[in-house]
């Protein structure tokens, strides 16, 4: 979904910096922006390290003067029953999808209010909404993303807070499930997943609203996931 939305919004003329662990998939990204005219940079990123998120933001606003969206897109997703046990999975659930947004809130928010604009938009998920066996403590973590990024909105009077919760995405998100039927089963919701660009798309639709305008959730299924939450 980050990719996508690098290239919809560079393809819109937004200027993108990107930051993930891979940054040998991040320089391709960017080789292909620039190629295509778009502007973009990229760094090293991994957003359960707080001093790394700072070292992101502060290369974004050095090298192009300002930091006007801030995307918390970062996810994992290891499903498991409860009863498995699976402590550790749990431990990366919090660090990367809870805390790995506060980090990034807590490195753009003093850039922002100092600019007395800009926008923040977190990713939860349809999981935000509903729970399902062996998805307890991802839905959590989005729940936890809802309930920040609106306390965030009610703190705001300068800055825009948009919550992006889309339903199962054809992406990497699970590829790293430890439990036979907890994969199965994403595997199955995936017969009716949603491609990344309609995210991407849902993302510029927030970001190209006026000023004044407030995208506070967007959520995103396909028409054909009728009969199931997410």
């Amino acid at each position: 979904m980050g990719e996508a939305t690098a290239r919809v919004l560079a393809k819109n003329g937004a200027i993108v910096v990107l930051g993930a662990r891979r940054t040998d998939r991040l320089e391709s990204i960017v080789r292909d922006i620039q190629q295509a005219g778009g502007q973009a940079a990229y760094h090293e990123l991994d957003v359960a390290n707080a001093e790394q998120v700072n070292a992101f933001v502060t290369f974004a606003k050095d090298t192009f003067g300002r930091v006007d969206v801030m995307f918390n897109n970062a996810g994992i997703m290891p499903l498991a029953p409860m009863r498995a046990l699976k402590t550790n999975e749990w431990n990366s659930i919090i660090d990367i999808n809870i805390k790995g947004v506060l980090n990034g809130i807590a490195a753009v928010l003093p850039i922002m209010d100092q600019q007395g604009s800009g926008h923040i938009i977190n990713t939860a998920s349809t999981g935000a909404r509903a729970v399902g066996p062996s998805c307890a403590v991802y839905c959590a973590s989005k729940f936890a993303v809802r309930a920040i990024s609106e306390g965030l909105r009610q703190e705001s009077n300068n800055l825009r807070v948009t919550v992006l919760s889309p339903g199962v995405t054809t992406t990497e998100l699970g590829h790293d499930i430890t439990d036979e039927s907890a994969a199965e089963f994403v595997d199955q919701l995936r017969n009716t997943s949603l491609n990344v660009e309609a995210v991407a798309d849902a993302v510029l639709y927030a970001i190209s609203q006026p000023d004044n305008v407030d995208v506070n959730e967007l959520v995103i299924r396909t028409v054909a996931c009728y009969g199931h939450a997410f």
